[in-house]
């Protein structure tokens, strides 16, 4: 999906360059800005039927939502208290946290990882050790390599040495349906196998976390330690309207992709509708329900990121994200 590969791609910049620029704290009130990660889409569609419905008013919160023009930059103006809550990733929490940025995970939205590797059906490629000889397409985000190589040696495969890695940019359907490469890695399972379906090339498809990749949150909650030591009693109640929101979107996800093209008509319904009956059983996946996270997790994907080279220090996981706002 665009959207997280150019993110992650200037996420570290962003972050190396303004980490340490004075952090202003935003003012105290029930006026409360949510940066979005991208441009409206199916991940957000329990926000947007929150909204909708009136449950952020139910709790007194006056909820602005935008995307940045830069959606990198969200965990640093989160950090400096310039926005209250933003989506991110938990990779992208995790090397901002390196940087000492002071962010933390309140609640994971997308409980497990949408990247993965995909192959036309046809080629009759269906796990990693198919790719054996064959050329890889990604997009250029460093952190694509370690994923497959890690995949690879997960069946068998020595790694990286065993295929042809090729950089085609975010051209990765059109590099795979012109037969260009093989496969590709950093495609989200839940958009660009429905675009090559939609274009009428169905794909096998090799989600990263059954294949040796530590299952991680791919999508999170943020906001600021300011704000959780300040004004803990915002936090808790924000996240009872969102939670209502995801839960009512997972028991009608059509009904919330209504909702978000009534609010946000520029939504790709082709991708969304059937992107959407893929994500909502992942958001209250997990015996919690909505917004749980545990700490086993962050720690393996944190080890996973230190053995591969993309987290440059050892991080104490259980600052970087909390579950005492949610809902009981």
């Amino acid at each position: 999906m665009h959207f997280k590969r150019l993110h992650l791609m200037f996420l570290i910049i962003v972050i190396g360059l303004t980490a340490g620029a004075a952090c202003g704290q935003a003012k105290e009130s029930d006026k409360v800005r949510l940066a979005l990660d991208w441009f409206p889409n199916a991940n957000h569609a329990g926000l947007y039927v929150a909204l909708d419905k009136g449950y952020f008013k139910e709790e007194g919160i006056d909820l602005e939502v935008y995307t940045p023009d830069d959606p990198a930059t969200i965990l640093v103006t989160v950090g400096a208290g310039k926005d209250d809550f933003g989506f991110e990733y938990q990779i992208g929490v995790l090397l901002a946290r390196a940087k000492d940025v002071p962010v933390v995970a309140i609640a994971g939205v997308v409980q497990h990882p949408l990247n993965s590797v995909m192959a036309l059906k046809a080629s009759g490629i269906s796990r990693p050790k198919d790719l054996i000889g064959k050329k890889v397409g990604y997009p250029g985000i460093p952190t694509d390599p370690p994923t497959l190589d890690t995949m690879l040696k997960s069946d068998g495969a020595r790694g990286m040495e065993d295929v042809e890695l090729v950089n085609v940019g975010y051209d990765l359907v059109p590099a795979l349906i012109s037969k260009r490469v093989d496969a590709i890695v950093g495609a989200y399972w839940t958009h660009e196998s429905i675009s090559a379906e939609n274009q009428g090339y169905p794909v096998n498809i090799m989600r990263m976390e059954k294949w040796g990749v530590p299952d991680f949150y791919e999508l999170v909650i943020v906001t600021s330690e300011t704000k959780i030591q300040k004004n803990p009693e915002l936090v808790q109640r924000f996240l009872k309207a969102l939670k209502r929101g995801y839960e009512d979107a997972a028991r009608n996800p059509q009904g919330s992709i209504d909702v978000v093209k009534r609010l946000a008509p520029e939504i790709d319904e082709g991708i969304d509708r059937p992107g959407v009956e893929l994500l909502a059983p992942l958001w209250q996946d997990s015996p919690r329900g909505f917004g749980w996270q545990e700490e086993s997790r962050w720690g393996d994907f944190v080890k996973w990121m230190r053995a591969n080279g993309i987290l440059a220090k050892e991080l104490d996981v259980t600052q970087a994200f909390t579950n005492q706002f949610l809902p009981k």
